[in-house]
């Protein structure tokens, strides 16, 4: 969807500069020229994006872990007892 509406926006840009019949100042096309610039940065930035977020060009092998290794690590028991029960009590 993020795709579709700069292309629909460059699209409507080139058949709206494509007509003959309408005359349009020259500071109006060069704006025109420079949000069609913009735009296409912005599909550009987001190419990148996506390539990156979706992890295609990274190889990531070497840092997967070894379930065997997870069987090793030491389990850790709680020190205190959060039971916050006689805070509340109605005994004071």
């Amino acid at each position: 969807m993020k795709r579709l509406f700069p292309l629909i926006l460059i699209t409507a840009t080139l058949i709206w500069a494509g007509d003959d019949n309408r005359t349009v100042p020259p500071k109006d096309q060069n704006l025109t020229q420079k949000h069609i610039k913009e735009q296409m940065e912005k599909e550009k930035k987001y190419a990148r994006e996506k390539t990156f977020y979706e992890g295609k060009d990274y190889n990531l092998s070497n840092k997967a872990v070894d379930p065997h290794e997870l069987d090793e690590i030491p389990l850790i028991q709680p020190e205190d007892d959060f039971d916050m029960n006689d805070v509340y009590s109605d005994d004071q």
